[in-house]
């Protein structure tokens, strides 16, 4: 499997329409393949997106985190 990291307006389906594309996520890599576009995800996090705790621990590990927490 390879999961894309999106924002998404949370009345939508899960697997329905998304407002962004923010990064991907390969976790049959060795080692697992995360690409994300910090300055997206922290545009996003800032307008109030809620990110879930698989994604909030994605966002951790590219450091988009730290840069929306500074």
């Amino acid at each position: 499997p390879q999961y894309r990291i999106v924002a998404a307006d949370s009345r939508t389906k899960r697997d329905g329409r998304f407002l962004e594309i923010l990064g991907r996520y390969n976790p049959l890599t060795d080692p697992s393949t995360i690409e994300v576009d910090n300055d997206k995800a922290v545009k996003w996090l800032r307008n109030g997106a809620q990110p879930t705790e698989a994604v909030a621990k994605l966002l951790e590990i590219s450091g988009a985190m730290a840069e929306f927490k500074s």
